[in-house]
């Protein structure tokens, strides 16, 4: 299924996000995670892109097992360390496995990294143009509440968003956010620029104190005080801090769905307990 169709029912959607291995070795593994992931019932389940594309059938392979749960995959496409050879490479065998859901990115600039020739893609519009002159995909973009890092400001960022949804996107989704009145605010600003289609808001729960500053360094986003208060009582006592972080993050949600976000993505870091968890602390919520 289309994760256009899913989304367009206006009804309340939590989903999961999860990575593939970085061995072959370790592929029975993420899939007995999927197995697991899948009895919690989300929306659908995407499964990210492994760095300079080296493990795209990794993705398939995974993106396989989550539909075979009877769970809709959504499955990430990286642009800017792959050549458009090895893109359009995957974009088919993506077609011929029956994936209809393709998450557009064009991927995090690694230290020191140049800027590839004409064989590359440089921005994610130009990837979003390639996979729909390919196949019949739904295709879905990445945003950010607190601001592309690249982006001057707001402004810039928002119309930049903008050009992207143009190409033809059927749904954005946010880099994780801790603060939701930051992404009251970009839900806001996108209304206003004209952007009309599904936002999911991305919620990452920090279970463990080492996620912390991998979180600031990947989204750029800022601890609210009440956040950083948890941090600092529990953060050096691990059973302590995953149950916090899992209690902070169910009660993100229940917030924004209370104003009106009924579409949830959970980077759930490939831990089904915390999925599952987070997902018993919204049984009746989701049902309402």
């Amino acid at each position: 299924m289309k994760i256009s169709e899913i989304l367009k029912n206006n009804k309340v959607t939590v989903s999961f996000e999860m990575f593939p291995p970085k061995e072959w070795s370790k592929i029975e593994n993420t899939k007995a995670v999927v197995r697991e992931m899948s009895k919690a019932k989300p929306a659908f389940m995407s499964v990210t892109y492994g760095a300079a594309g080296t493990t795209s059938g990794f993705t398939t392979e995974i993106a396989n097992e989550i539909k075979a749960r009877g769970v809709t995959p959504l499955s990430h496409l990286t642009c800017l360390t792959s050549t458009k050879d090895k893109i359009s490479s995957v974009i088919n065998e993506l077609k011929q496995n029956n994936i209809e859901n393709i998450l557009a990115l064009r991927g995090d600039i690694p230290k020191d990294f140049v800027f590839p020739d004409e064989q590359h893609f440089h921005y994610a519009y130009e990837l979003v143009n390639t996979i729909k002159e390919q196949g019949d995909f739904c295709i879905g973009g990445a945003c950010y509440p607190e601001v592309h890092p690249e982006s001057a400001n707001k402004v810039e960022d928002i119309q930049y968003l903008k050009e992207k949804v143009d190409c033809g996107l059927d749904f954005i989704t946010t880099q994780m956010f801790f603060d939701n009145d930051v992404f009251y605010n970009f839900r806001e600003n996108c209304a206003i620029k004209g952007i009309n289609i599904p936002i999911i808001a991305g919620i990452m729960p920090i279970t463990n104190a080492n996620q912390i500053k991998r979180s600031v360094e990947l989204s750029g986003c800022k601890f609210p005080k009440k956040f950083e208060k948890i941090i600092e009582r529990f953060g050096e006592n691990p059973a302590a801090m995953k149950q916090a972080g899992i209690i902070y993050a169910t009660e993100q949600i229940i917030d924004l769905m209370a104003n009106g976000q009924n579409n949830i993505h959970i980077y759930t870091m490939n831990k089904p307990d915390v999925a599952e968890a987070i997902m018993k602390g919204l049984s009746e919520i989701i049902n309402e």
